[in-house]
């Protein structure tokens, strides 16, 4: 597949609840282009990964991919189309080169490096005594958590799909780093189509679209600027993260 999705009129809700957790959701997202994902907690930003990667049955014929219903792809080909990096990966008490290959024997060390380098994470693997050899502990404890938010990002990239979800998935890493992988990203996967999930605007603000999630539907949409200049949730998040002062996310560290 060539990765262009395209979502039509949307409702969801959750198994044995009345109230919707999406309502009248439409994006169309194609090869190439970015598009954002932002809103509060519980305004829906992950149930809308979940039902694209069909986590959840859906309406028929309201997620489509290359004008196909999602409903009616087999289960395991459609995710063999999609790379989905969480906030919040499993990592295991392996090699980093395992946790990025995910025990796929077929990827080559320079396949690894390669998603690595895209994840900003290449630099910092080769900065430990066994390089991709260095091994960590159960759920990653010896990284930082923005490393190991690289790691599963690299993990993803890794197999090159024609669509990627970042589900907050840079929200450990610092500004700086954060900045650098997305313009990789917007570089190197020129026939990729991209959706991003983020709470902070700098992980947004460069996206073809942004679309804001309150309360399961579609609030605003627009690019960065235009929704600046609706003084609606979308400026006020940014004027807010603009001006509190906080610690900075955690780039680096661990090992």
């Amino acid at each position: 597949l060539t990765g262009h999705l395209c979502i039509s009129n949307l409702d969801f809700a959750y198994p044995g609840r009345k109230e919707e957790a999406l309502s009248g959701i439409s994006i169309d997202l194609r090869p190439g282009k970015m598009i954002g994902v932002l809103g509060r907690t519980g305004s829906g930003k992950s149930t809308l990964a979940n039902l694209i990667l069909r986590l959840y049955e859906i309406p028929e014929r309201t997620i489509m991919i290359d004008g196909y219903d999602i409903r009616e792809l087999p289960l395991a080909f459609l995710r063999r189309q999609i790379a989905y990096a969480p906030q919040d990966n499993f990592l295991f008490s392996t090699t980093l080169e395992e946790n990025i290959r995910f025990f796929d024997d077929s990827y080559s060390l320079e396949q690894i490096r390669r998603a690595a380098g895209l994840a900003d994470f290449d630099d910092t693997a080769m900065s430990f005594p066994d390089g991709y050899g260095t091994v960590v502990g159960e759920r990653g404890m010896t990284l930082s958590g923005g490393q190991k938010q690289r790691v599963g990002l690299a993990r993803a990239l890794l197999r090159q799909t024609p669509l990627l979800i970042l589900d907050d998935a840079l929200s450990a890493v610092d500004t700086e780093t954060e900045a650098r992988i997305l313009e990789r990203l917007r570089n190197r996967l020129a026939n990729s189509a991209c959706l991003i999930i983020g709470n902070r605007i700098s992980a947004l603000r460069f996206c073809d679209e942004i679309i804001v999630l309150e309360d399961g539907r579609i609030s605003e949409r627009g690019n960065h600027d235009e929704l600046l200049r609706n003084s609606g949730l979308y400026a006020a998040i940014a004027r807010m993260q603009s001006e509190e002062s906080s610690l900075p996310a955690d780039g680096g560290g661990g090992l």
